[in-house]
């Protein structure tokens, strides 16, 4: 019996894929569990349908980090805090809050999960920072720190 899995299933293949098991299995574990569907004409049909539009989501979605990564390359966004003499901050700079001003100035809503900080900003100045967008695509920005 052919089937299309709905969802990765160890030993069969992938969502999306159509494989061939025996009707016993298809019936008795698959079909109930919700992990596969009949390889009808119309669910085949709809399958490639919605291919299309996963494909047509994935090309919007590489657009919008493109043009997102033109508008945050080699850009700068300021941050003030209060600091001691020293030049250390009495709290510190995260990655949400460096998502906040990116928003905030540059009209770029960027996720704070997205923003590559291997630690808290603690002093002032400035800092890159590396805005990871799409796959393999990232803007390198400037957080500067100014005192408050």
């Amino acid at each position: 019996m052919r089937v299309i899995l709905l969802e990765k299933v160890k030993g069969l293949g992938e969502a999306g894929a159509v494989v061939e098991v025996a009707a016993g299995h298809a019936r008795n574990l698959l079909f109930p569990r919700g992990l596969a569907q009949e390889a009808t004409a119309d669910n085949l049909a709809k399958r490639e349908a919605q291919l299309v539009r996963e494909a047509r989501q994935a090309e919007r979605l590489r657009h919008e980090a493109r043009d997102a990564a033109t508008r945050l390359q080699g850009r700068e966004v300021r941050v003030q805090a209060k600091a001691g003499a020293s030049g250390r901050l009495f709290g510190s700079i995260t990655a949400a809050d460096v998502a906040a001003a990116v928003e905030r100035q540059l009209g770029v809503s960027v996720d704070r999960r997205r923003i590559d900080l291997t630690e808290p900003l603690k002093t002032l100045g400035a800092h890159g920072v590396t805005v990871h967008l799409h796959g393999e695509l990232a803007a390198q920005i400037t957080v500067r720190i100014e005192l408050a």
